[in-house]
C-alpha cells in the first residue's frame, strides 16, 4: 500500500515537537550562519581568506592566450623581466596577476591578427549587464559569478555588484559585508539626499520649509565609492557586496519617495555608476539581482544595457519568465507614462527605457530530457533566446559544492574530459554575452562618428 494510507492520527501527534515561538527561529538562524561561514570557508587558506589558484602553462595556451605551449615558454625565456612562474621543467604555474602581465607583452610584441587583449575601445562607458528573473534557482548568480570570472580571465577590469540581501554572490566572492553601509543601500540613501537638498533650494528661493535630512542621509552624503567597493582575490575583480540588511531598502525606497515625489527612485544606481566614475574605473559592471522585482531590481534594470533572464527548460519556469516579461512591460511603461505627462507639461524632452539587448539563457540543461520543452521555449522567445543552452555537468555541481565558480577549481581534481566539458558549458555562454557585449560598444563607437560627422 502506499505509505500516506493507513496512518495513525495518535502516533503523528506523538511525532510532533512542542509548539514553536519566534525564539526558535533565532536558534535555527545561528546554526544556520554557523554552518554557512563554515561551508563559505571550505577551501579558504589558513589565514581564512580566499585565495585564486595559479593557472598552467596548458591553461594559459588552451584557453587564455592564443600562443602555442613552445612559443610561450621561448618568448619567455627572451624576456626574463617577465614573469617565469613557479614550478621546475615545462609545468609551471602562473598566478593571474603574471598572466595579465604576460598577455599584455604578446599585445604589444606579438601577431597583430591575434587577440591578446580583447575588444574595449577608447571614449566609450562600461557596459552594465544585469542578471534577473522573478524565480529563485534558475541559476541567476551563477551565470553571474561566471561571467565576471569569464571577463576578468579574458582581460576585462570587472565590479560586481550584489543586490540579493542573501548575498550569495558575496560568498562566491568572498566578501566581507558587516552591515548595510558597505551595500549598495547607502549610494541610493546618498541620491535621494541630494535630491533633497537640490529641493531644498528651490523651495528656499520660494521662502518655503525644507524637507529634514535625518542622521541616515547626512551620514550617506559623506559616502564615496570607495567605501563600498572591496577587492577580491581575483585582481581584476571587485565587488560592492550585501548582507541581509540590505532589504530594509526595499522598505526605505518607496518611504522616500513619498517624501520627495519628483525624486526618481529607479535612477539611484544609475546616478551612482555615473556621478562617481565607475563607468569609467571598469570595463563591465554585472548586477545580481534578488529574485523579486522590487526596487532594488528596479534599480537594476533601469541602470543596465544589457539585461540576461537564465531559467530552466520546464514549463513552469518559461510561465514564471514570461510573468516576469509582463511585470517588466507593466513597471517600465507605466514610469514613462507618469514620468512624460509631467516632461510634456513643462515642455521638455520625454523619457524612455532602452537595453542594447536582452537574452533568455537556458541554464542547467539537460539534453537528453529537456530538448523539446527547450525547443518549445525557443519557439515562443525567438530572438530573446541565447543560440547556446548551458549544460549541466558534474564540475558545476562539485564546484558550487566548494562555493566556488568553475575557474576556480583545479583541473587536477577532476578527470580531464570532465574538466573540459564543464569548463565549455560558460566558455561558450561567455562567447555569446561576448559578442553582446562588443557588438553594443562597436555600436556606439559608430553612432558617435556619425554625430560627430553631422555635428
Amino acid at each position: 500500500m502506499p505509505p500516506y494510507l493507513n496512518l495513525d492520527p495518535a502516533r503523528a501527534a506523538a511525532k510532533l515537537p512542542d509548539p514553536i515561538n519566534t525564539a526558535r527561529f533565532a536558534k535555527a538562524a545561528s546554526f544556520c550562519a554557523k554552518g554557512r561561514e563554515d561551508l563559505a570557508k571550505r577551501g579558504y587558506a589558513p589565514d581564512g581568506k580566499k585565495r585564486l589558484r595559479k593557472f598552467s602553462t596548458w591553461e594559459i595556451t588552451k584557453y587564455l592566450i592564443p600562443v602555442a605551449p613552445a612559443h610561450f615558454r621561448r618568448v619567455l625565456k627572451a624576456n626574463p623581466e617577465l614573469p617565469q612562474g613557479e614550478g621546475d621543467g615545462g609545468s609551471k604555474w602562473f598566478s593571474l596577476e603574471d598572466i595579465l602581465t604576460i598577455r599584455k607583452h604578446f599585445a604589444s610584441e606579438g601577431i597583430s591578427t591575434k587577440e591578446y587583449l580583447p575588444y574595449r575601445p577608447k571614449g566609450v562607458p562600461a557596459k552594465i549587464a544585469a542578471v534577473a528573473n522573478f524565480k529563485g534557482g534558475v541559476g541567476k548568480t551563477s551565470t553571474a559569478a561566471h561571467l565576471a570570472m569569464s571577463a576578468a580571465l579574458d582581460g576585462y577590469k570587472v565590479l560586481v555588484i550584489d543586490l540579493d540581501s542573501q548575498g550569495s554572490m558575496t560568498s562566491i566572492m568572498g566578501g566581507v559585508v558587516p552591515d548595510e553601509w558597505k551595500t549598495v543601500f547607502p549610494l541610493i540613501a546618498k541620491d535621494y539626499a541630494q535630491s533633497v537638498q537640490q529641493e531644498n533650494r528651490v523651495r528656499q528661493a520660494r521662502g518655503e520649509g525644507d524637507i529634514p535630512l535625518d542622521e541616515t542621509l547626512q551620514e550617506a552624503l559623506e559616502i564615496s565609492a570607495d567605501d563600498v567597493i572591496q577587492s577580491t582575490h581575483w585582481p581584476n575583480i571587485d565587488l560592492i557586496g550585501a548582507q541581509l540588511n540590505l532589504y530594509w531598502a526595499e522598505f526605505q525606497i518607496p518611504v522616500w519617495r513619498m517624501g520627495l515625489r519628483s525624486w526618481a527612485l529607479w535612477d539611484g544606481l544609475t546616478n551612482f555608476l555615473e556621478n562617481e566614475g565607475i563607468l569609467d574605473r571598469y570595463d563591465l559592471v554585472i548586477l545580481d539581482t534578488p529574485p523579486a522585482l522590487g526596487y532594488l531590481t528596479i534599480n537594476a534594470l533601469a541602470a543596465a544595457d544589457i539585461l540576461l533572464v537564465p531559467l530552466g527548460a520546464s514549463f513552469l519556469e518559461f510561465d514564471s519568465t514570461g510573468r516576469f516579461f509582463d511585470m517588466l512591460y507593466s513597471t517600465f511603461a507605466s514610469i514613462e507614462d507618469g514620468e512624460n505627462a509631467a516632461l510634456r507639461k513643462a515642455g521638455l524632452p520625454e523619457m524612455r527605457f532602452e537595453w542594447d539587448v536582452v537574452r533568455a539563457i537556458v541554464t542547467r540543461f539537460d539534453a537528453s530530457q529537456q530538448t523539446d520543452m527547450a525547443n518549445v521555449i525557443q519557439a515562443y522567445f525567438g530572438d530573446f533566446m541565447n543560440a547556446y543552452r548551458q549544460d549541466y555537468t558534474a564540475l558545476i555541481g562539485q564546484a558550487g559544492e566548494q562555493v566556488n565558480g568553475i575557474y576556480e577549481a583545479d583541473y587536477r581534481d577532476f578527470n580531464r574530459d570532465t574538466y573540459v566539458r564543464g569548463r565549455e558549458a560558460f566558455d561558450r555562454t561567455y562567447a555569446e554575452f561576448k559578442e553582446l557585449l562588443i557588438g553594443s560598444w562597436w555600436r556606439d563607437v559608430q553612432m558617435m562618428e556619425n554625430e560627430n560627422g553631422k555635428a
